[in-house]
Formats: structure tokens, sequence, C-alpha cells
């Protein structure tokens, strides 16, 4: 969409056509004159992508920022399955410390109750991690929300994207039927145009078909006003209203996500203080032994 870039392929395009208008067939050829007619709409139609002119910075910029928080989300969800992977397998682990205590206490007679009480502990210990994976998992079910939340951001972006093109297409198409309209009126054409190669390749209008198009293009020029107004009003309606409950959303993800990595920390100091009490459980024990 670089203007020089856009420049040179029009030359190009209107160097090309001209050469095939001159050949003695081509240049009555039917699917040259459906091109010329019928191509500038087409190429309008073919537009895949939006390429606003004027984009709103705070859209942008919001835009980028639920990008970057769902590619940050993504990577702590990731972290945490795999220390929750770690955690699952030293947590069963001690299940083996509470088999081996059990079986040692059969062989020692004065030993044996210290031995087969810490066997009871490291027990309780592997069996905690199951309570605890599942309070852990909701602390990430309430992170994954925000990775939908990111996604409905873009949409919102996207939409505001789309109801801004709309309106600069609207805008664009009006001015260019006014230019037109100019254009037919003094009969100076002052720029390329597919209406202007068929003109250059099949000859000038009539007084009378001029005076038609000129009355069709008022007709569309009023059209054309109406629409812009009611773009500019939905455009206008639509950053208003997506804004303040974009705002709104944003306060409660704060708040939403303070209150799951505050809990999310809280439930691992309180792991880290229970395999504390375990251990400190199976010292005892041995002391008694």
């Amino acid at each position: 969409m670089d203007p020089d870039f856009v420049e040179r392929r029009r030359v190009g395009l209107e160097n090309f056509l001209l050469r095939v208008a001159s050949h003695s067939v081509l240049s009555n050829d039917k699917i040259l004159y459906h091109f010329l007619t019928e191509a500038d709409s087409r190429i309008k139609a073919l537009s895949a992508t939006f390429r606003v002119k004027n984009p709103d910075k705070r859209f942008t910029e919001m835009k980028l920022y639920s990008d970057e928080l769902q590619s940050l989300t993504s990577q702590l969800l990731r972290v945490r399955a795999r220390v929750a992977d770690r955690l699952y397998g030293v947590y069963k682990v001690h299940g083996n410390y509470g088999r081996v205590f059990s079986e040692w206490s059969a062989l020692e007679k004065e030993m044996g109750d210290g031995l087969q009480s810490a066997g009871h502990h490291m027990d309780a210990y592997a069996a905690s991690v199951d309570d605890m994976l599942e309070e852990e998992e909701h602390y990430a079910d309430q992170l994954k929300e925000y990775l939908f939340y990111a996604e409905a951001l873009r949409a919102v972006c996207r939409k505001h994207e789309l109801t801004q093109y709309e309106l600069e297409t609207a805008s664009s198409d009006l001015i260019s039927k006014k230019q037109q309209r100019e254009e037919l009126a003094t009969g100076m054409v002052r720029t390329f145009s597919f209406k202007g190669m068929t003109n250059k390749l099949f000859g000038q209008e009539t007084p009378e078909q001029r005076e038609a198009k000129l009355s069709l293009l008022e007709e569309q020029i009023v059209q054309g006003e109406e629409t812009v107004t009611e773009k500019t009003v939905e455009c206008e309606e639509y950053v208003k209203g997506a804004w303040v409950d974009m705002q709104r959303f944003k306060e409660q993800k704060d708040r939403d996500l303070r209150e799951a990595l505050i809990g999310y920390a809280v439930m691992q100091i309180s792991m880290c203080k229970k395999g504390i009490q375990v251990w400190t459980n199976a010292k005892d024990c041995f002391h008694k032994m």
C-alpha cells in the first residue's frame, strides 16, 4: 500500500492496457471491454485485509496489549503445569519413604514404633498432593479465563478496525463520486481511472449520456453522504461504548489476577509449610526411637 509502489503499478497497468488497446484484434475483444467496465468494482470487492488509514491509537495499543497478555498468560500456565508435574512426582515419591519405613519397622523392636509413625506421616504427605493439585487447578482456571479475555479484547479491536475501515471506505467513495461529477461537468480527467481509459479506447460520451451519468452521480452522492453520516455515528458510538467496557474489564482483570496470584502464592506457602511439618513430625518420631 506504499503510495510510490501503488503509483508505479498504476503506470504499469495503464501502459499495459494501452498496448493491448493498440492491438488490432485485442482492442475489439469483448473480454477487454468487460474488464475495463467491470474491473473497478471487482477490485474493490477483492480487498481481504482492512488497511485502516486513521486507526484509533488507544485501540492499537490495546490490541498489542492483548497479544502480550495472552502470550504471557500462556507462558505462566505452561510453567505452572511443569512445576505441578514435578511436584506430583516429588510428593508421590515420599510414599516410598512410607513403605520403606514401614517395612523397616518390622525388623526393629526398639525403633519399630518410631519408624512406623514416620512412615504414616510420609504416606499422608504423599496422598495430600491430590487435594493440593485440585486446589492449584482452580487458580489455573482463573488464569485461563484471561486467555479468553485477551482474545475478546482482540475481537473488540478487530470490530473497531472494521467499523473504521467501512467509514473510511464510504468517505473515499464519496470523494471519488464528487470528483467524477466534477470531471463530467468540466470534461477534465485529472487521475487515472478505468472510465477514463474506456473513453480513450472507445470515444467520448454524448451530452445525453453525460447528463444521465451526472444525474445518477448526484443521487449516489446524496446516498454516499447519508452513508458517511451513518458510519460516522456508528463508529463514534462503538468507540465510546467499547472503550468504557474495556476499561471496566481492565479494572476487573486487575482485581481478579491480583486475587488469583495472591491465592496461588498462599497455597504454595501452605504446601511448603505442610512439607516442613511432615519432616518435623518425622524428626520427632526419630527422636523417640
